[in-house]
């Protein structure tokens, strides 16, 4: 049973939950970094490395950005390396001061455990982005499993995504909580049956709260709290 109680309260029956599946960028990790990345980072790069205008380059990054928006080579660190003839990896690095755990989590993560729920961490990055956040945050050692997306060759975005999780990683779909920034994510968990959904309403603590659609969403994980 999950109820909104206020706009920026939710209120969990911690009974009817079992596993507690969590995505990393936007909803533990501060999507500030990967914002700055993308839209900041790799243009200039970019620009240098082919004379380019700042704003040529994002340009010429926003409809590839576009065409594969959505699929798993969105996320992945080795096709934006070969396909823009930079090494991601490196970029990655060079601003990974950047990387933030939204506040409350680790203490959310602590009292979910302490509760004797498992705890999974399932992302789209790509393992190299992975590493990166991990060395940064030491986030991996609360999770008792992590699924990546491309190990398993589709994105969250995809309900087939959740029938290729159970075969490494089974869950009761009707009790487990996927909490997630994306709609799109979240619309795929709901299509696949997963019972208990939450979006987030600031994945980016330097930018308004976002439009989350029809599902209920927390403003930080302090809300969910037992």
């Amino acid at each position: 049973m999950l109820k909104n109680v206020s706009r920026h309260k939710t209120s969990l029956d911690w009974s009817q939950i079992d596993t507690v599946l969590l995505d990393m960028d936007g909803t533990l990790l501060d999507l500030h970094y990967d914002n700055h990345f993308w839209l900041e980072h790799v243009p200039r790069r970019y620009a240098e490395k082919h004379a380019l205008t700042l704003e040529a380059a994002r340009e010429a990054l926003r409809s590839r950005y576009k065409n594969v928006e959505g699929t798993l080579d969105w996320y992945c660190v080795d096709y934006w390396t070969r396909e823009l003839d930079l090494d991601i990896a490196l970029l990655k690095e060079e601003v990974n001061h950047l990387i933030g755990v939204h506040p409350h989590v680790i203490d959310f993560l602590d009292a979910v455990r302490a509760r004797g729920k498992r705890l999974v961490l399932v992302t789209n990055a790509h393992g190299k982005s992975l590493n990166i956040k991990f060395r940064r945050t030491q986030l991996n050692g609360h999770f008792d499993a992590v699924v990546c997306a491309h190990d398993l060759g589709l994105p969250k975005e995809y309900p087939a995504f959740w029938d290729k999780m159970q075969a490494v990683e089974p869950f009761a779909k009707d009790r487990a909580l996927l909490v997630d920034d994306s709609l799109p994510v979240l619309r795929s968990a709901k299509n696949y049956g997963i019972a208990h959904l939450l979006a987030v309403r600031n994945p980016d603590s330097k930018l308004p709260e976002k439009d989350v659609g029809e599902f209920a969403a927390i403003g930080s994980f302090r809300d969910l709290l037992p």
